[in-house]
């Protein structure tokens, strides 16, 4: 069912729906996925060269004619990399700063769109007159690193209130009657992180898939376990992950709970890293950093991303249509 919106018209995409950049766990495969299935699908910058992220934004927009999103995250962001992006993508995603009239610019001059995730209305009314297009508003039942600073739904309708661009909401959105719930609410769409994880195509580590289908309502929480050594942790050490991930973390003896490739590289995984397991991880899983919100109660088992996007999807268009029908 079509579930058409200011900003599916905007960035180009059929489903008001955004997968929300997770690390490792979004890989160019999920991206893709989500993207072919009519939403939107994010790749994370953090960390790459400028030629690096290209070859990266090539490989995926070679292999769709979606729409996919890059995602950069703190205020120390390679400028370099950010034109990159934004001349191979629609849209251009910046999170964990202060809204940047500068980047934004630096993105339009390009012809490309930017969205901002802010956890405050104050955040959003400054986003919006930074220029941003689409201002992602979190609250703090998201999985992940957690900027918002109050229950989404109340945060939302504040932001709606001050700004005219289109607005998703994002925070523990993984069943259809929540995005229902949001879009009903006045948002424009949302962005869903948690209920990707346990995709085949995901970059996450079977166990940590396996761990996110078993976890039920109320088994996530906000946190500063995992800061070690993490560059968002600086400004805010507030993150949700699994409890249980916290239990086997406090009870870990060892400095070192594993290994994990990056850039090519085995490099140890300390105790309290922020680093998720990815598929090449190894050692303690469980006490590493399993991110994820109590939208983990509705992921009942690993299925492929575009599943998860027409569930969602089509599950709300049915949930509205009998409610106003």
């Amino acid at each position: 069912m079509a579930l058409p919106t200011s900003y599916c018209s905007l960035v180009g995409c059929s489903l008001p729906l955004q997968q929300s950049p997770m690390g490792s766990v979004s890989s160019v495969d999920l991206a893709v996925a989500v993207a072919d299935a009519g939403a939107v699908g994010t790749v994370t910058a953090l960390g790459l060269s400028p030629a690096s992220l290209a070859r990266l934004l090539d490989d995926a927009t070679a292999r769709t004619t979606g729409v996919v999103a890059a995602n950069f995250l703190t205020a120390a962001v390679d400028r370099a990399a950010v034109e990159v992006a934004a001349q191979r993508l629609r849209l251009v995603d910046f999170f964990w700063s202060d809204p940047d009239p500068v980047l934004v610019e630096l993105v339009h001059g390009h012809g490309a769109l930017v969205s901002w995730q802010v956890g405050s209305v104050e955040e959003a009314r400054v986003a919006a007159g930074a220029g941003a297009d689409v201002v992602v508003v979190q609250g703090d039942e998201a999985g992940g690193h957690v900027r918002g600073v109050g229950s989404l739904l109340p945060l939302l309708a504040g932001v709606l209130d001050v700004v005219q661009v289109p607005v998703l909401a994002s925070g523990g959105i993984g069943h259809p009657r929540a995005l229902a719930a949001v879009l009903a609410a006045g948002a424009a769409g949302a962005r869903v992180g948690t209920a990707f994880i346990a995709t085949t195509e995901s970059g996450a580590h079977p166990a940590y898939k396996e761990a996110v289908v078993a976890a039920r309502s109320g088994q996530s929480a906000v946190t500063g376990t995992f800061s070690v050594g993490c560059p968002l942790c600086a400004t805010s050490a507030r993150h949700r992950v699994l409890r249980s991930c916290i239990d086997a973390a406090d009870a870990a003896d060892d400095g070192v709970v594993g290994e994990t490739t990056i850039g090519g590289r085995r490099v140890v995984v300390s105790k309290g890293s922020p680093l998720s397991p990815a598929a090449s991880t190894t050692g303690n899983l469980g006490a590493m950093a399993l991110y994820a919100s109590d939208a983990a109660a509705a992921v009942d088992t690993v299925r492929p991303a575009g599943d998860v996007v027409r569930g969602l999807c089509d599950g709300a268009a049915s949930l509205l249509a009998a409610r106003t029908g």
